[in-house]
């Protein structure tokens, strides 16, 4: 599958040993497998570029693995 772009809030779990996430601004949850150490701040919010793993669940299962190619943050 290509990269798509999501909008939202990343957001940190912790269940299962902790997870970080992405709200989108449609209120779906993706779980995040990359980023840097700017991006992986509860509240940030940010435009990941990225693509879903299919068929695969992380530990967490807190939604699609959403595998981070890029991103910006935003205002």
């Amino acid at each position: 599958m290509g990269n798509s772009k999501y909008s939202g809030t990343v957001r940190r779990s912790d269940l299962e040993g902790g997870a970080w996430t992405l709200v989108s601004d449609q209120g779906v949850v993706y779980q995040l497998d990359g980023g840097g150490s700017d991006l992986l701040v509860d509240g940030v919010r940010a435009e990941v570029e990225g693509a879903i793993a299919d068929q695969q669940m992380g530990i967490a299962m807190m939604g699609d693995i959403l595998r981070v190619k890029g991103y910006r943050l935003l205002a």
